[in-house]
């Protein structure tokens, strides 16, 4: 527990090239995944379920019928309106566990890290090197971005008017069509679900595809993961069989 406190997820935080725990980074985002799925159920019902709500003992036949013999009603229906600052507040969390996830000093302010690395402590863990998942942390932090203008457009408009100095977005309606958000939110969702369950990072192979590129530089992960304790027990148990044959022959 000491250990973990000390150093986390990190093989060792003052090393030149940091590496991370992957066992741990896919126990958080397990973890994590708790917030596309609320938000995809939450844009869910903004989009496609009926912003009216209708007061079924208040219909009332009005007598006339439309041009396929429908009975039109009179009904006394109420709009809905949405109150998305819970949805911001989850929002923001993950943006700062996003971001906080990006440097060893700030990793020590997010609290599911900790927890990730306490649930890994007991498995044999697996070295990654932290520059790809940054990439990845960074691209999902964009995708928070974008959602938090589309639950906030008044506040995001009024900042990018007061630089602008003038009305550049307007402020009495959203001005980003909800399926931005929702596809960002799926797209998010699948992402992590391939990280946590697959261990697969869509991000990390991002930065590959830019380092093969030339777009970005990459350590060499493989000369920098060697299990050296895993080596010296292998040459310890060669040594002993040949010992071992020497005295037979």
């Amino acid at each position: 527990m000491l250990d973990v406190i000390k150093n986390l997820w990190f093989r060792d935080p003052k090393e030149e090239t940091v590496y991370i725990n992957d066992v741990a980074v896919r126990i958080r985002a397990g973890i994590l995944l708790a917030i596309p799925i609320f938000m995809s159920f939450t844009l869910y019902d903004a989009i496609f379920v009926s912003n009216w709500i209708v007061d079924g003992n208040t219909a009332v036949d009005s007598g006339d019928m439309d041009w396929d013999y429908h009975i039109i009603y009179h009904v006394d229906a109420i709009r809905r309106t949405f109150d998305y600052s819970f949805q911001t507040w989850v929002l923001l969390y993950g943006l700062f566990e996003l971001l906080s996830g990006l440097f060893v000093t700030t990793s020590r302010l997010s609290p599911i890290i900790l927890i990730s690395s306490f649930l890994a402590r007991n498995q044999k863990p697996v070295w990654k090197p932290l520059v790809p998942k940054r990439f990845a942390w960074v691209l999902g932090s964009t995708f928070i971005a974008v959602c938090l203008v589309f639950f906030n457009p008044e506040i995001f408009a009024n900042w990018v008017n007061t630089v602008a100095g003038s009305q550049v977005l307007p402020t009495t309606e959203n001005y980003m069509s909800p399926y931005i958000p929702l596809v960002l939110v799926w797209i998010c969702l699948g992402f992590m679900w391939l990280e946590a369950v697959l261990g697969f990072c869509v991000g990390c192979k991002i930065h590959s595809l830019l380092v093969w590129m030339g777009i970005l530089k990459e350590e060499c992960e493989a000369c920098n993961n060697i299990d050296w304790e895993e080596i010296a027990r292998k040459n310890k148990e060669r040594l002993a069989q040949k010992e071992a044959e020497e005295k037979t022959s």
